[in-house]
């Protein structure tokens, strides 16, 4: 259910469950949680992915009563990419729903796919967003379009989400691959330290 590839300084995590439109379970949760933790100090970028039409739907409904919504975890998945010291890129080969947002906005760079749509549906399941979600998407798009996502429950077409600045880049969805290599290129050739370093000055 997830794929990881290590080419050189480069990492990407890929959530690859299509069929379930990459709904995510605890345990892919804690394995993003982990290769995120591990490219600390290893890698220069990393890049988290799907795989198929939609990026992820969110939390699989099926683990609900097991306590996913508000199991640590999330914090764990969504931390350990914010606290990575190189760069991270969101590259969404589709829409983005529910908790699985948190991950994209815990990411130095979202670029999108043409087509695709974001909504946090937490106002109608009944669920809190995760305790660090909210405040990373105000300090994206301001408060109330914030309140728009997370309590008017909106969906956000991605050149909104563009005008917004919740994503950064929309490309066509053949030319992900090409945009996101071509976004890791300068990390790749700096020293790690250097990375970092601007990467805490802009904070």
């Amino acid at each position: 259910m997830i794929e990881t590839r290590k080419d050189g300084a480069l990492w990407t995590v890929r959530l690859n469950r299509p069929e379930k439109a990459n709904s995510v379970t605890y345990a892919m949760l804690e394995a993003v949680a982990e290769f995120a933790e591990e490219a600390q100090g290893r890698a220069k970028a990393i890049v988290l992915t799907g795989t198929g039409k939609v990026f992820s739907a969110g939390m699989d409904l099926a683990e609900a009563e097991s306590g996913l919504p508000t199991d640590p975890v999330w914090e764990r998945a969504s931390g350990a990419i914010a606290a990575f010291e190189g760069l991270s890129i969101a590259a969404l080969n589709g829409t983005l729903a529910g908790g699985s947002m948190g991950m994209a906005l815990a990411c130095d760079l979202r670029v999108a796919v043409e087509g695709a749509k974001l909504f946090y549906p937490v106002m109608s399941l009944g669920f809190l967003p995760q305790p660090s979600d909210p405040g990373r998407l105000a300090r994206l798009v301001g408060p109330s379009r914030a309140k728009m996502i997370l309590m008017a429950g909106q969906k956000i077409p991605v050149a909104e989400a563009l005008d917004w600045g919740l994503v950064d880049r929309v490309v066509a969805k053949d030319a992900l691959e090409e945009e996101v290599a071509g976004l890791a290129a300068a990390a790749l050739g700096a020293e790690l330290s250097h990375i970092a370093g601007i990467k805490s000055l802009i904070g």
